[in-house]
């Protein structure tokens, strides 16, 4: 068994755990959203092998680890993996920067669902601070992208 065939595996449990590793209270409030950045490479560059399926999975398992209400994060991550998926041909064909841009629409998407489920849920308000990650995230996605692109192209996965 070569690390080729389970890599994408591996890189969402590297995303994962990257989520939630302990940070100190500064540096947490601007996380980058890790594993929706990684799902997100994987599906615009593989979307027959990462989908809405594995999106629906890998959300229950940060809910388990998060201990959010099951189906929080789930949800969301399904969402905007669904509208990623459903575009990526046009979205493969943007530069590196663009796709950043709609990586920071697709966080803000993923944060805000977020909120309004736990919203209904519970009784949290919101804070603008819960917008920080998106930031983050449209700073990571470039060389994330880089990244993964050189180790997906280096194993040939397709």
């Amino acid at each position: 068994m070569s690390l080729r065939n389970y890599f994408i595996a591996l890189s969402i449990i590297i995303a994962l755990v990257l989520q939630i590793m302990p940070m100190p209270a500064i540096a947490d409030l601007y996380r980058p959203d890790w594993v929706l950045l990684v799902l997100s490479y994987w599906a615009l560059a593989l979307p027959n092998r990462v989908n809405v399926g594995v999106a629906f999975f890998t959300g229950l398992i940060l809910d388990i680890l998060l201990g959010t209400s099951m189906g929080v994060h789930s949800f969301a991550m399904c969402l905007c993996i669904y509208v990623l998926a459903a575009n990526h041909k046009r979205l493969r064909n943007y530069s590196v920067w663009q796709q950043s841009v709609i990586i920071g629409i697709m966080a803000a998407l993923y944060n805000l669902v977020i909120f309004w489920v736990q919203h209904l849920i519970t009784d949290i308000y919101f804070l603008f601070d819960y917008l920080w990650p998106v930031a983050s995230s449209m700073v990571i996605w470039p060389w994330l992208f880089w990244l993964l692109r050189k180790i997906r192209r280096q194993l040939r996965l397709n």
